[in-house]
């Protein structure tokens, strides 16, 4: 499937979303099956996808220590060893772990290959595509973190705090929120970046393009929904303690825009464990970086190696003896 294709297919994939929400709400009032049904299946897809993947991806057997290493390994005493790059203790792994979820250690360390006139090779900065996945990612983060204040009674102090720093600027009634921007520029840029660069778009495919477009739309209608298209608040946060606590109920008052929100979300729930989303899970389970590496330590054995038949040089001398000496060839024994 050609790169057009790829954008157009997965573009309306989820403006065919967007329809089926607005027209089950709008014509068909099937509120109770969008606004309760739909979240409570798309949860429970997520979190049973999510822990079959991960079950899965934990029992695959892992003989050797094979991590991504960018420094010097512990050897002898007078060589200097790079305890995060190359660590060889489990507080080095967990160290290495934590640079790389909360700030995309080797993304930042990443680099590009280009070929120049001459020609020869060079090698440039890549800091954009890290900056605007660190963007991005910290943004979805801070923005379910504020979330979380629909679903708990009394809020807790936290979520205050946070959507406090993130209006801070206080532009606007009611305040503009900072990660609202900053996720849309960033979608804005690794879409833009999948289309702009040949290499990249050759090699996309609509597994690539349907969550983008699928977050552009979940942020989209979330924006529309704090500034433009007004909806109840009060039944908003009814409804969603109505599903934290088990006890759904779909109040009057609603607005269509809600719906179309929360459908987005459910489908995004529902299609992250089988998607390359599921990355948030397998960054913790990747033996490349969650592995100490202390080969030279510790030899590692494969487990479940068989017995092999094995022909050493003494019997293969002694088989081919008389043939060796004949065309001349070193043998030991005479």
């Amino acid at each position: 499937m050609s790169a057009i294709n790829s954008i157009l297919f997965s573009l309306a994939a989820v403006i065919a979303l967007v329809l089926v929400a607005m027209l089950g709400v709008g014509a068909l009032d099937l509120r109770f099956l969008f606004g309760i049904i739909i979240p409570y299946v798309g949860v429970a897809i997520f979190f049973i996808g999510v822990v079959y993947r991960v079950v899965k991806w934990a029992r695959s057997p892992v003989p050797f220590r094979i991590p991504t290493t960018c420094g010097q390994l512990k050897s002898l005493p007078w060589i200097k060893t790079n305890p995060i790059d190359n660590p060889s203790t489990t507080l080095g792994v967990i160290v290495r772990m934590a640079f790389e979820v909360l700030t995309f250690r080797s993304l930042f360390r990443n680099t590009k290959l280009e070929l120049r006139e001459g020609p020869k090779l060079d090698y440039a900065s890549a800091k954009w595509l890290w900056l605007a996945a660190l963007a991005f990612h910290w943004s979805f983060l801070i923005i379910f973190l504020r979330h979380l204040r629909f679903f708990t009674e009394p809020v807790p102090l936290f979520i205050h705090m946070t959507e406090r720093l993130d209006a801070f600027l206080e532009v606007g009634l009611p305040g503009i929120l900072i990660t609202d921007g900053i996720i849309l520029l960033a979608i804005t840029y690794l879409f833009l970046r999948r289309v702009v660069i040949p290499q990249l778009r050759y090699i996309s495919l609509p597994a690539d393009y349907f969550p983008l477009f699928l977050i552009l739309g979940l942020v989209i209608s979330g924006i529309l929904m704090r500034y433009f298209i007004r909806v109840d608040i009060a039944s908003v946060k009814q409804l969603t303690m109505g599903l934290a606590s088990f006890s759904p109920k779909v109040p009057e008052g609603i607005g269509a825009i809600f719906f179309i929100h929360i459908f987005l979300l459910s489908v995004l729930f529902a299609y992250f464990p089988f998607s390359k989303l599921m990355h948030l899970a397998g960054v913790f389970l990747s033996p490349t970086r969650n592995l100490t590496s202390n080969s030279r330590e510790r030899r590692h054995i494969n487990p479940w190696n068989y017995p092999v038949k094995v022909h050493t040089y003494d019997e293969y001398e002694e088989e081919f003896r008389d043939k060796m000496i004949e065309a001349g060839l070193p043998v030991e024994k005479e």
